[in-house]
């Protein structure tokens, strides 16, 4: 920590894996090279906690609760690379960038979703349907323009959207808040973690939004979910003080049906 009393509110990897965001309470971002062991830059800015992180190359995007969005080049000067995206006007609790690296989704307390391009300083997209904080989001690795959201404990609902027309799709209430969302690399499947009031985690088929499984274990909400590079296994972390490794999505596709193969690892770390 670059201060003391200053605490960890978010982290994310670059998309090579040699990199690490630190998000801090205090509204620092620190860059980590994490082989070395070395803090290679510290980003201030912010006013408050940073509360979510996403990559596209060498450029970081930093929300939160000071209600912007900062992006900065981590290769220059930041006071010369920054861009302030100014849009939410309550907490930015989700950030992802798209797999073609054009457009930024982010979510905020105040229910909106936003999507942002690449130049913007102002949201090109702007969706309202939501009825609670927006803090999961995820784009589709299969079809372009594709993203969905997910909403609080007020909203309970997974919703779609077509970012090419600005259309909203189809819509799912999985009858407890959203904390996370990822999509399988291989098929058009999608995991979602919960909150109150199941604390489930479930595999959706898309577009049919079918339930492949719903997986039960942690007694409290699962506000934290990482995807494994290969895209099979996820973990999840709950406020139960556990961690829990899954095998959700297939590998490869030896087979021709879409299965998902669901184990729990029997140790839970």
């Amino acid at each position: 920590s670059t201060l003391p009393y200053d605490f960890v509110t978010s982290v994310n990897w670059s998309e090579h894996g040699n990199l690490l965001a630190v998000g801090t309470q205090k509204g620092f971002v620190q860059i980590w090279d994490v082989d070395a062991e070395k803090k290679l830059s510290i980003l201030d800015g912010h006013i408050a906690r940073v509360s979510s992180l996403a990559w596209n190359a060498n450029q970081i995007s930093s929300g939160s609760r000071d209600r912007r969005i900062l992006q900065r080049d981590i290769r220059a000067c930041p006071l010369q690379s920054q861009r302030w995206l100014k849009g939410h006007k309550q907490e930015v609790c989700g950030l992802k960038w798209s797999t073609d690296h054009q457009l930024l989704a982010s979510g905020g307390n105040d229910n909106k979703l936003l999507v942002w391009d690449y130049f913007s300083l102002k949201p090109l997209q702007q969706y309202t349907y939501h009825k609670a904080a927006v803090k999961a989001i995820a784009w589709s690795p299969h079809q372009h323009g594709l993203l969905a959201s997910g909403g609080g404990s007020a909203d309970r609902c997974i919703r779609f959207w077509n970012t090419l027309t600005g259309q909203p799709l189809q819509q799912i209430d999985t009858g407890s808040q959203v904390c996370n969302l990822a999509w399988s690399k291989q098929d058009n499947e999608l995991v979602s973690t919960h909150g109150y009031s199941e604390n489930q985690i479930v595999i959706w088929r898309y577009p049919s939004l079918t339930q492949v499984a719903k997986l039960t274990g942690h007694s409290y909400r699962v506000l934290y979910m990482a995807v494994s590079p290969d895209g099979q296994a996820i973990v999840t972390g709950a406020g139960d003080k556990s961690l829990r490794f899954w095998n959700v999505f297939r590998k490869n596709r030896l087979s021709k049906e879409s299965v998902s193969a669901l184990n729990l690892f029997t140790r839970i770390r």
